[in-house]
């Protein structure tokens, strides 16, 4: 009879022939007596999960004569380290100090010191798409996010889904023994599937994270976040004045390790840190912000400051001596020196607190750091710290904005006059704040161009540090070579020893689309030729292609703010083409299309291929307009919704939208003796959106216009004790979202009349001019019978302001507006029209 450890063997074998080359079966590793409850072994990692091995003990008629076998748990390879993988937001290669950036970054100069330097890794331009292509090693398109998953539409490239057929890093090190987990941002479940319906397929306890800390969406207020553990929504920060992620984030991942630690100290960790930071609204607390104040650093403004950062990164030779730095684009921004003396002191603030978020950030990040030294286990840690998942953002326009929620509502140029009103309370809990664009552009150095301009390298240009105590050598030194987010996967898989599946669950995986870049560690490979010879670049039709040192470029012709008006009709074609040698221009500053007309031919047809290979087709140019484009979320189709008992925390994407359209929204309530108040119905919050509810027993309908204006409809008097209905009835006077069809936006935030009524009388009606074309506060949700994290109105109620009336049922019903014939062939022949209504001759302006 074979003996169990025979048994074992030959299941191993069996399992692994099946999946692995001969020569890779000794790569397995076993450790204790074969079939004991102490036994290990790694796995070859092709199939996951491993097939379930045959049972190895004995089975007699009674358990004294059988002898009991457990399977084997499984490990990592003995050698696989722990990996922190960090990712900053919305920071250029210019930010941080590593880099020649003036804001301190302490933490990221420690892992540089300790390993090394990258000043060539790319992102996509943009936050959702750079985040599925880092966790699953694939192009961006190829995981289904060419954009952001609140603009996702109905294409493969486009629709916020990773494919079964792409298992996340977090998976493959889970089903190999890692201890999974994900902090911070996750912008990668679709928007239509974050509600606590589910699925939660998406979220990162279904694509292979063991633990989830962190909030769902683009961003956050950083002060009261709609903060999730795993799938349950929590409000750690209640009764807590001044508690902030930035730091609630990092003891929470502090923790999560020590307990992993104490528990399973020889299990290693896989850890994605993922801070908010530095993505708007910019949030650091009080210490932070005074700290970069007496600094001083912003002063002379964003022309000195530009000049100073590319000064210091040729001084510490993170760019070749010879990069040169392209003119003050003054068609798009003004000079310092042309800025008035009001302006110089809004923005010198508003990059105050840009800095202080970053220092602040930097800081927290190091406290995980010095966490993992202090278990002893830095020694075996692999750190890749990555600055920025796209260049710094401009989506503040060139003043700034106290709030970016007004920003994707078309309001990009806030007078400075009005700014002023939030300037004492700039980054506290009063604003959801950005930074003028001018910052931006400096915080690029030394590219041009900004966040969502894929075509340039201040949109997609990132820097890295990477520390591996005793596989690094040089520490300190520099690596040159192409890279992009795609090849963090397969380096990764490289260092632990385990190789790229080919099925998960059952489903033929694609290959992984990145390179690794494993050999940059050793010392004698520092000048080797890049690995990644390929990579394509598109995003709302701005597109690139990087081959062998040379990268084809559309011209910009949108920026950032611009994004409300007539999208490209043809941004394959209809683009001016440049050509840069990127061997001899780090700055992609010298274009010489002119000079090498066959080489842009060339490019164009590989960029076509490329595009055509990873789901790039078919581009679209809009950008509006995909956030109100329809999706199949669980309202999908459907005009009527009714909720008998208070529920909250529903995400706006999986809420109703009312936007663009007619609307009533009736309650049957019960008031008890004594009166009544509370909300019965709101959803979005300070920074826009709407409420229902009663104050001081009146009942009251109001909109929150981006927190620049209130608009109120108040009932006369307290309602009486006993039964009544209350009802908004809102009439909307546009075309609404059909006449994007036509890429025309003139249906989109036009007046309407609301009327309030109490038991079928009308009590209050106004008109309101203008309406909310595109969103409400996107980290609010849709709340009955109380409000969640900020109130629609400050004045009037602090949250969670339950309702004290029973609700009996609450009714809304949206109409839609639908286009008759007569519109349609309007629109037809109609010239473009963006969303403030004046007409356009020509397609998505931009400077140039």
């Amino acid at each position: 009879m074979k003996s169990a450890r025979q048994i074992l063997f030959s299941v191993i074998l069996a399992a692994a022939v099946t999946a692995v080359a001969p020569s890779a079966l000794a790569q397995i590793q076993t450790t204790g007596t074969p079939g004991s409850p102490g036994a290990t072994t790694t796995i070859s990692g092709k199939q996951l999960p491993p097939p379930d091995p045959k049972f190895g003990g004995v089975i007699k008629n009674d358990a004294l004569q059988s002898k009991a076998w457990w399977a084997p748990r499984i490990v990592p390879p003995k050698k696989a380290p722990n990996i922190l993988l960090i990712v900053t937001d919305d920071s250029g290669f210019g930010v941080p100090s590593t880099f020649g950036g003036v804001i301190p970054t302490p933490t990221m100069d420690r892992i540089a010191k300790a390993g090394l330097r990258y000043n060539n890794i790319h992102s996509t331009a943009l936050c959702s798409p750079t985040r599925a292509a880092l966790i699953t090693g694939r192009n961006h398109h190829s995981a289904g996010f060419g954009v952001i998953s609140e603009q996702s539409t109905g294409f493969p490239g486009y629709n916020s889904i990773i494919a079964e057929d792409k298992a996340t890093i977090g998976r493959i090190l889970k089903d190999n023994g890692y201890a999974t987990s994900w902090f911070g941002k996750d912008h990668n479940v679709p928007a239509f599937a974050a509600s606590q319906v589910g699925p939660f397929d998406k979220w990162p306890i279904g694509m292979g994270f063991e633990y989830f800390y962190g909030f769902i969406g683009g961003d956050a207020n950083q002060w009261q976040p709609n903060l999730f553990r795993n799938t349950t929504q929590i409000y750690p920060f209640e009764g807590k004045p001044g508690w902030n992620l930035v730091t609630g984030m990092a003891d929470d991942a502090i923790d999560y390790l020590s307990r992993i630690n104490q528990t399973a100290p020889t299990k290693p960790f896989f850890m994605k840190y993922a801070p908010g930071a530095t993505h708007a609204p910019h949030h650091p607390t009080k210490e932070w912000v005074d700290k970069i104040h007496d600094m001083h650093l912003f002063d002379e403004g964003w022309n000195k400051l530009r000049d100073r950062i590319f000064e210091n990164q040729k001084r510490l030779g993170v760019i070749p001596a010879d990069t040169q730095l392209e003119p003050w684009p003054t068609k798009v921004l003004k000079n310092w020196d042309d800025c008035t003396p009001e302006e110089k002191k809004l923005f010198i603030k508003q990059v105050e607190i840009f800095a202080a978020y970053e220092a602040y950030n930097d800081y927290e990040i190091g406290h995980v750091i010095q966490a993992v030294e202090d278990m002893g286990k830095l020694d075996n840690t692999l750190i890749i710290y990555i600055n920025g998942d796209n260049g710094t953002s401009a989506e503040g326009g060139p003043l700034g904005t106290p709030n970016e929620v007004a920003f994707f509502n078309g309001i990009n140029a806030m007078p400075v006059n009005v700014q002023m009103k939030w300037y004492d309370v700039w980054g506290t809990e009063q604003t959801y704040n950005h930074m003028s664009a001018g910052w931006s552009w400096a915080f690029d150095t030394p590219f041009t161009w900004f966040k969502q301009n894929a075509s340039k390298l201040g949109g997609v240009g990132q820097c890295m540090t990477v520390s591996w105590p005793g596989h690094i050598k040089d520490v300190g030194g520099l690596r040159q070579q192409f890279m992009h987010v795609i090849d963090v996967v397969p380096t990764i898989l490289e260092a632990a020893g385990i190789p790229a599946p080919d099925t998960v669950d059952g489903i033929k995986q694609a290959p992984i689309e990145g390179t690794s870049f494993v050999y940059t560690f050793d010392a004698k490979n520092a000048k080797e030729p890049t690995r990644h010879k390929t990579q394509y670049f598109e995003m709302f039709g701005q597109w690139a292609l990087y081959h062998e040192g040379w990268m084809l470029s559309t011209q910009v012709n949108r920026a950032p703010w611009e994004a409300f008006g007539p999208a490209n009709p043809d941004p394959l074609n209809n683009q001016v083409l440049e050509l840069y040698n990127l061997d001899k221009d780090f700055s992609q500053s010298q274009n010489v299309a002119a000079k090498f007309p066959d080489k842009v031919k060339e490019l164009k047809a590989m960029f076509i291929e490329e595009a055509k290979k990873y789901q790039v087709f078919p581009m679209d140019a809009s950008v509006a307009a995909r956030i109100v484009a329809p999706r199949p979320n669980i309202t999908a189709g459907r005009t009527e919704f009714v909720y008998t008992k208070p529920m909250v925390g529903l995400p706006q994407g999986d809420s109703p939208v009312i936007l663009n359209s007619s609307y009533t929204i009736t309650a049957d309530i019960e008031v008890p003796a004594g009166g009544a108040e509370g909300m019965i119905l709101t959803s979005g919050g300070r920074f826009g959106g709407y409420g229902f509810y009663l104050l001081k027993g009146k009942p009251v309908f109001l909109w929150n216009l981006v927190d620049l204006k209130r608009v109120k409809w108040e009932g006369p008097d307290a309602l009486t004790p006993g039964k009544h209905t209350v009802e908004f009835d809102f009439k909307y006077e546009g075309l609404g979202v059909g006449t994007l069809l036509f890429n025309n936006m003139s249906g989109l935030g036009r007046p309407g009349t609301g009327a309030l009524k109490v038991d079928g009388k009308e009590v209050a009606t106004q008109k309101m001019e203008h309406t909310l074309p595109m969103i409400l506060q996107w980290d609010e949700s849709f709340d009955i019978g109380s409000d969640t994290l900020t109130g629609v109105n400050d004045a009037d109620y602090q949250p969670p302001f339950a309702l004290t009336a029973k609700l009996n049922k609450l009714a809304l019903k949206v109409d839609r507006p639908k286009l008759s014939e007569e519109d349609i062939k309007k629109l037809e022949g109609a010239e473009a029209t963006a969303l403030d209504g004046k007409p356009l001759n020509r397609v998505q302006p931009g400077p140039h």
